[in-house]
């Protein structure tokens, strides 16, 4: 059981994610000492691992504890445009990323002899941080073209999409900016979210910062629930820019505090293979923690 005052539910597909290292590898002796400090069998590992490897996500080698993943191309791929988000978020909370006005709306008309391709560009849409407005149409604060352009070559759906931008966008008789943004996400819900973020991450930064010596597994450990919880609050998350958001926003705050306890993580770390993950947040956060010294 955890020791922290909230428990983190690590998806064991998040864990294996997480422990990537910089050359695409994941140790399972690491893997399996990580999953069992968080409570999970080593069955359960052994039947995600082997579901990745069905998916084609990872090729194995090896056996037991002394066996070797290595992440294909494509997943390495699928995972980089988290960091793309973790950084605009960051920017947005240094006010280094204002809104310029503009709405960028993305429709689609994809038949119903491709509905897995229509319902993955919808699902794509939303995780993009787009809102419905009606069916088939979508609208998102950020420019999100290239990511939707992507997704829609790679579903086979491109010549289905319109993409267009408006500073001229109304719900009914709400045209305030603010105001729309309230009524098209679910603000309260989101602002929740990181609430809790700031709840788990408030007790693993006291002991990062602590005196006490942390042997390498507790640092993986608190590493990927802070990561499990900071993908909760974010995915969500449509990065509305602050013009549109209550204030104070729970969500700047949250990141802040994540940002020290990988500050912290990083200068704890002197593990020559560290995860991906470790080198990817401890940069975002130089970068943020730059831009605030200045």
């Amino acid at each position: 059981m955890n020791a922290d005052s909230d428990h983190v539910e690590v998806p064991t597909r998040m864990l294996v994610h997480a422990l990537i290292r910089e050359d695409g590898t994941v140790g399972a002796d690491e893997l399996y000492t990580v999953a069992n400090t968080l409570g999970m069998s080593d069955q359960q590992v052994r039947l995600c691992v082997k579901r990745l490897v069905t998916e084609g996500r990872f090729t194995h080698e090896g056996r037991g504890r002394k066996a070797e993943l290595h992440a294909t191309t494509d997943t390495l791929h699928a995972l980089a445009p988290n960091a793309d988000f973790l950084r605009h978020a960051f920017q947005q909370d240094a006010g280094l990323a204002p809104w310029d006005g503009v709405w960028h709306l993305a429709a689609f008309a994809v038949p119903e002899a491709a509905r897995t391709a229509r319902d993955a560009l919808r699902e794509t849409l939303v995780h993009l941080g787009g809102a419905p407005l009606q069916g088939g149409l979508y609208v998102c604060a950020n420019a999100w073209e290239p990511y939707v352009e992507e997704a829609a070559h790679r579903l086979g759906a491109h010549s289905a999409l319109t993409l267009l931008t408006t500073t001229d966008l109304r719900r009914g008789d709400t045209q305030e900016p603010a105001e729309l943004a309230r009524l098209l996400w679910p603000l309260r819900e989101i602002a929740d979210r990181y609430d809790r973020l700031s709840r788990i991450t408030r007790p693993r930064l006291t002991r990062l910062t602590g005196p006490a010596a942390l042997s390498p597994a507790t640092l993986l450990t608190i590493a990927v629930e802070l990561a499990a919880e900071l993908t909760r609050a974010m995915e969500p998350d449509p990065l509305l820019p602050p013009q549109l958001l209550p204030h104070p926003w729970p969500g700047t705050r949250a990141r802040e505090l994540v940002a020290r306890c990988w500050a912290a993580l990083h200068e704890r770390d002197q593990g020559e293979t560290r995860p991906a993950l470790f080198r990817l947040y401890a940069d975002i956060t130089r970068e943020a923690a730059g831009r605030a010294a200045h």
